[in-house]
């Protein structure tokens, strides 16, 4: 199944790029008003917001999902991973789209992204939301000795950073690397999208694009040391899924906010906008609809 048949199912949505210093950044829009700045996590592409989407669109938002680069259509570099100089490619992104201060939604690593753009660029992220993922740097290292029940959700950390032997062994057989994710971290997989994310990862440069984010890791944590320093001052919302990381998006902010607050949604795994679209929507709309 291509991903392109289902991305034309959706007659609101608008695709464009946004170049950078000649590198493309595919950025899709639907609806018109407060801009909110939607980052997916990996293995997933901008395809994952579609539900958050129509919803934001339907209340007098303008959603702007992002492919990061690396991932799904947009241009895969060779360098620039770490969350710093995505982040500020994204700000860019945003500026280009005519917006100075916007709000902000960032899913597994997506979320790093999220929390490094909003450390960044003080005065920019109004509101910040924040989901399924620890940050580098922030929360505590795993132990290597982790129980199999937690090690399902870590064990990539270590085997995504490595180099080349990740794509010597998956190269032909993505289907089956990422299938494991969708299966093992997924509560309600019916809803997964995941031959859309299959196929964009099994194209050219795909899998070496989002192995880069983790391959970034050491740069990550030690800008994420520095941005520790300062507390971020927008408000902050913090949700976890009932059966994949539960309070621990919470967990990881503690200490890194000054208005903070969490939810765990239940009965749901880690591609919660997809899982358990009503409830995450449901969470996360009155939370940037308070905004002043």
């Amino acid at each position: 199944m291509s991903a392109l048949p289902l991305i034309d199912t959706e007659p609101d949505f608008t695709h464009d790029y946004v170049r950078l210093d000649g590198q493309r950044v595919h950025v899709v829009t639907a609806g018109v008003g407060r801009p909110v700045l939607l980052i997916p996590g990996w293995p997933q592409t901008w395809f994952a917001w579609r539900h958050v989407m129509r919803a934001l669109a339907a209340r007098g938002f303008q959603a702007i999902a992002v492919d990061p680069p690396g991932t799904g259509l947009s241009s895969r570099p060779d360098s620039g991973y770490d969350t710093g100089a995505v982040a500020a490619a994204l700000h860019q992104v945003m500026l280009r789209l005519g917006h100075a201060r916007y709000q902000v939604v960032g899913h597994d690593v997506g979320m790093w992204l999220a929390y490094a753009l909003a450390s960044d660029h003080p005065g920019v992220v109004s509101r910040l939301a924040l989901t399924e993922a620890v940050i580098p740097g922030l929360a505590p290292a795993p132990s290597i000795f982790a129980p199999p029940e937690e090690n399902i959700f870590l064990w990539h950390f270590m085997f995504n950073q490595l180099a080349d032997l990740p794509e010597t062994l998956i190269a032909g057989r993505e289907r089956a690397y990422l299938d494991f994710m969708f299966q093992r971290w997924s509560w309600r997989r019916d809803r997964v999208a995941a031959e859309v994310y299959i196929d964009a990862y099994s194209s050219p440069g795909g899998l070496r694009g989002g192995f880069a984010y983790y391959r970034a890791i050491p740069e990550t944590m030690r800008q994420n040391q520095r941005r520790a320093q300062s507390k971020l001052t927008m408000p902050v919302l913090a949700i976890g899924a009932e059966h994949a990381t539960g309070n621990a998006p919470l967990d990881t902010m503690r200490g890194h906010a000054d208005d903070l607050r969490g939810v765990v949604i239940p009965d749901c795994g880690h591609f919660i906008m997809e899982e358990a679209a009503e409830e995450f929507i449901a969470e996360l709309l009155p939370f940037l609809e308070s905004e002043d």
